[in-house]
């Protein structure tokens, strides 16, 4: 259920109590949001080129972090689609326009590395993880000492 979804059904949606429309300060809202209120959002770049969607978001339970939202790029009805794993801080959260944006050319996200999605990379392998995040201009998160 994307955002849109949740708001028709009262989810999200500010309580009466706290005045006309949701707070930016408190959630649910640009701050603070539910991670299935953001799967099926649009991925576009500054070209306005609808880059995918958001399938997934990988969370980091070490760190308490989101470490990667799962983007779906090509494909028709779900066949052949390829699935790149972004790193959370290359995307940026348009909440007017209720998507995000990514600064990458449709092409070089076509050249990305990605991944069938009856078969994901192991996601904890430091080298893919570096991979990933130079392709995409971002610094991995480092798990803190036991």
């Amino acid at each position: 259920m994307n955002h849109e979804e949740h708001v028709a059904h009262g989810i999200g949606e500010a309580s009466p109590s706290a005045g006309a429309g949701p707070s930016l300060r408190h959630g649910p809202g640009p701050h603070v949001m539910g991670a299935e209120t953001l799967i099926g959002n649009a991925v576009c770049n500054k070209d306005e080129e609808v880059l995918g969607e958001i399938k997934e978001i990988m969370l980091n339970v070490h760190l308490g972090e989101v470490s990667y939202a799962v983007l779906s790029f090509g494909g028709f009805l779900g066949l052949g689609e390829k699935l790149f794993a972004v790193p959370w801080a290359a995307l940026t959260l348009d909440p007017v326009n209720k998507r995000f944006m990514l600064d990458v050319k449709k092409d070089r996200l076509a050249e990305a590395p990605g991944f069938d999605k009856a078969q994901w990379p192991d996601m904890a392998d430091p080298i893919w993880e570096m991979a990933v995040h130079s392709y995409y201009g971002t610094r991995p998160f480092q798990v803190p000492p036991p």
